[in-house]
């Protein structure tokens, strides 16, 4: 019995060596004066600002577009980098609202 757990410890370690990685993400965290306004990354269409403020989103590593919109509203627009390690992307979105 010894000799199978050694054998079959030996290979959950050699699979788990040869699993691949999950690919490293960065938290993006946003929060803003409108989170009812609607907040789209890459051109995914991703949800309300609020939803985003409160459950954050995880990003790839590379650069992404981050827009966010709201009728009556300039489109609030930015370009981030992730990159694998980095802390979290902290936005502070500040909608202008358009004149009449």
């Amino acid at each position: 019995m010894k000799k199978s757990f050694v054998a079959l410890a030996g290979l959950c370690l050699l699979a788990a060596a040869c699993a691949p990685s999950a690919p490293a993400t960065v938290s993006l965290r946003m929060k803003g004066n409108a989170p009812d306004a609607f907040v789209t990354i890459d051109d995914m269409q991703i949800g309300a600002l609020a939803f985003v403020a409160k459950r954050g989103v995880a990003l790839p590593p590379g650069k992404h577009r981050i827009t966010v919109e709201k009728s009556g509203y300039f489109p609030w627009d930015r370009l981030v980098e992730a990159r694998e390690g980095d802390p979290p992307i902290r936005l502070e979105v500040e909608l202008v609202k358009i004149p009449d």
